[in-house]
């Protein structure tokens, strides 16, 4: 398990920056925290530790962004699942042809499909919003962290 206390949305995108490369293909990353948590500001850490092309964004109306590998890295699949309430709508969403795809999956609002999530390959991050600017990240699980 690791534990990082951040101060700002540009320590929270760093600290994830510095966490992408641990990352493999396949990988689900399972957010929770509120709303205005940071965990639109740590997917897009990920996506420049991952080098992905694309500028990031909530997917919030959209459900899903894909942000294409480069030079042969993963792909990053940012779903946003706050809207999803039963496991038909998780099936229109194309979550699980995603999972195929061996790219990495960053879920927000993962609590809302936590029964579909592939515990072998589920790492979970918590950010718990303990200040104005100030947050808790904890990232555990996929047997490396």
């Amino acid at each position: 398990m690791l534990t990082f206390t951040s101060h700002s949305p540009q320590q929270t995108e760093q600290f994830a920056k510095e966490l992408a490369p641990r990352l493999k293909p396949g990988d689900v990353l399972a957010f929770t925290g509120g709303m205005g948590a940071g965990k639109t500001a740590f997917t897009r850490g990920l996506a420049a530790g991952l080098s992905v092309s694309g500028e990031v964004a909530s997917p919030t109306f959209s459900i899903v962004n894909v942000y294409p590998g480069q030079k042969g890295g993963p792909s990053l699949f940012h779903f946003d699942m706050y809207r999803i309430t039963d496991p038909d709508e998780l099936e229109t969403t194309g979550f699980f042809d995603y999972l195929e795809d061996n790219g990495i999956l960053a879920v927000e609002w993962s609590e809302h499909i936590a029964d579909d999530l592939p515990p072998e390959r589920t790492i979970f991050i918590s950010i718990d919003k303990t200040g104005e600017n100030t947050r808790t990240i904890t990232v555990k699980g996929g047997g490396r962290f």
